[in-house]
């Protein structure tokens, strides 16, 4: 079942997903060469203290940190460690949420750590995050579920690799619905299965969490024996960006950028919602 939500609650996944933005401000700045990426967790945590919201990744299933920290080749649900110091050349992908009163905030981002990134992994991110506002875009009222996924693989799929060959559209992790649980009902592919239908129709109060995950080579994955760390069968590295998305009568609103993504939704020619909270 999908959860629709009232603008009230809309208003409240606001507030959740403007801590969200403010823990990527923070952890932006301090993602630096000699850097731990258990100090990205430390700076995540003071940011939700500070705004008096909840972690919602730590304890969620047994991961033991605020954030995941996910390094080169690692996709997604990298663990923080002191073991693990970022190098110049290094490129990082942070996914963190945040709860305020029981309505939940989950984006990510990926960041260049130094300088002297080659112009085929400056790509990589663009694309990735490019193919986010393409699936953005594709929340209309009409539309369904399938049509988000297409939007984002159409928009990979049309772009030239550096160097030749096809980007990995990442096969087993993708998007999801959100509100008072973190992970809800329905799942979104990055790509289109025509085995799983249309899908639900997007009306307005569904939230959703949209995230492509994209590597230089192989869709594939492995998990370490940690459980949790997920990396690519053939060590190409990966970028990973996420917005949280409610469809409202007046259109999307990206919960967790700061604008309510008024400026990069102009770009393609959509009108953003009205911020609920002003």
């Amino acid at each position: 079942m999908v959860q629709i939500k009232s603008p009230e609650q809309i208003a409240k996944m606001r507030e959740a997903g403007l801590v969200v933005a403010a823990i990527h401000a923070a952890t932006r700045e301090a993602a630096v060469p000699g850097a731990t990426t258990k100090d990205l967790d430390q700076v995540a945590r003071k940011v939700l203290a500070d705004h008096g919201a909840k972690p919602n990744f730590l304890g969620y299933g047994g991961f033991p940190a605020t954030i995941c920290t996910s390094v080169n080749e690692v996709v997604v649900h990298g663990i923080p460690s002191d073991d693990v110091v970022l190098k110049d050349g290094d490129v990082i992908s942070i996914d963190c949420g945040a709860i305020i009163d029981g309505w939940h905030g989950d984006a990510a981002y990926t960041a260049f750590v130094g300088s002297g990134h080659s112009p085929e992994l400056v790509e990589l991110s663009r694309v990735t995050e490019e193919s986010m506002w393409a699936g953005i875009a594709a929340m209309k009222q009409g539309n369904r579920l399938v049509d988000v996924s297409r939007a984002i693989e159409t928009y990979i799929r049309r772009q030239p690799k550096p160097g030749g060959g096809k980007y990995g559209i990442i096969e087993d992790y993708g998007g999801h619905g959100i509100g008072t649980e973190m992970h809800m009902d329905p799942h979104l592919l990055n790509y289109v299965d025509r085995k799983r239908g249309k899908g639900p129709k997007l009306v307005p109060g569904f939230c959703l969490a949209i995230e492509p995950m994209i590597s230089l080579g192989t869709p594939r994955t492995k998990v370490l024996e940690d459980d949790w760390t997920v990396i690519t069968t053939d060590g190409t590295w990966s970028s990973h960006w996420e917005h949280s998305v409610a469809l409202t009568e007046q259109g999307p609103l990206v919960l967790t950028a700061v604008d309510g993504g008024r400026a990069k939704l102009a770009e393609l020619g959509i009108t953003a919602a009205p911020d609920p909270l002003g």
